[in-house]
């Protein structure tokens, strides 16, 4: 009984063994070997892969990004046919965020993020930045009748964008959440209004 023993103990050690995890110099199994050692190409240098020698390629006719915004109305807050700024929020945003509650809640979130430190709380253009003297002009106040009779759209455009010593947000912010801010603006504007 004792040999059975040591021999099943002899065949665990040796079984064991071969589970290490032990590294190889030799090259792993892999069944297509250009998907695992694949040559690299940096943006404008040359390549022989291709006739024309460029390792850029341009896009083929008729694609777009998978993330890119066809609708002007969404994208840019214009007309379709680009005669002006749209004078609301676009009913498909407002569909999308689950109803104008859910829009508004979501654009006090992202105000309070990205417009509150110049714009205020209640959108007057006394935020932090601008009272402890780190920018200067202030921004105007959303409670300006310019601002009020301004479409929905060119304030879209005007966050997306940027204007004078305001940043552009459209890189930093989502376009949703851009129109949401839209939509806050407008309520703190309801709310101070007369």
């Amino acid at each position: 009984m004792s040999r059975l023993c040591l021999l099943a103990l002899v065949l665990a050690a040796v079984a064991s063994s071969g589970c290490r995890g032990r590294t190889t110099a030799q090259a792993p199994i892999v069944p297509i070997r250009n998907m695992h050692d694949q040559q690299r190409f940096d943006p404008q240098s040359e390549s022989s892969l291709f006739e024309d020698g460029r390792t850029m390629r341009v896009p083929v006719d008729g694609t777009v990004p998978r993330e890119r915004e066809l609708d002007p109305e969404r994208a840019a807050g214009r007309l379709p046919d680009d005669s002006g700024y749209v004078l609301s929020i676009p009913d498909s945003v407002v569909k999308g965020a689950g109803g104008m509650p859910s829009l508004l809640d979501r654009g006090e979130d992202r105000y309070n993020v990205y417009c509150r430190p110049c714009h205020d709380g209640l959108g007057a253009g006394q935020g932090q930045v601008i009272t402890r003297g780190q920018w200067n002009p202030a921004p105007p106040t959303f409670h300006q009748e310019r601002i009020r009779q301004m479409p929905d759209g060119q304030l879209f455009a005007t966050i997306s964008n940027g204007v004078r010593m305001m940043p552009a947000y459209g890189p930093q912010i989502p376009l949703e959440d851009r129109w949401a801010i839209v939509g806050y603006v407008r309520a703190l504007q309801l709310a101070q209004g007369e």
